[in-house]
């Protein structure tokens, strides 16, 4: 009788441990920067928007999803055309994309070894 294999399903954890930007996290901070360009507070932008300067932190460090209808109000408040906001968050991701240290992570590869 021929002896069975067994086979097992390993994991291979990611090389790296730093994971690729979120979308939320690029848009935060390119808002940030214009903010920051124009010398402008946290209070004095949120005032413009009508949203409080704690929400907008949360945003501007990528811990909450706005709406499109908040990033809409948050660039015009900065003067900031809501095309380069996307475009400077591709760009940003993209590079991201290209870095080798992100390239691969969250991205576990199964792999089947025979026992």
């Amino acid at each position: 009788m021929e002896a069975q294999r067994r086979l097992t399903l390993v994991t291979a954890a990611p090389e790296q441990s730093r994971e690729e930007p979120l979308v939320r996290e690029l848009y935060g901070r390119v808002l940030r920067e214009a903010r920051r360009d124009q010398d402008r507070s946290l209070e004095d932008v949120a005032a413009a928007v009508g949203m409080s300067k704690q929400y907008l932190s949360e945003i501007e460090r990528g811990k909450k999803e706005p709406s499109s209808e908040m990033l809409r109000a948050v660039c015009g408040a900065l003067g900031l055309p809501v095309e380069h906001l996307l475009f400077r968050s591709g760009r940003r991701l993209g590079a991201a994309n290209r870095n080798p240290a992100t390239r691969s992570v969250n991205r576990q590869v199964p792999t089947l070894l025979a026992a």
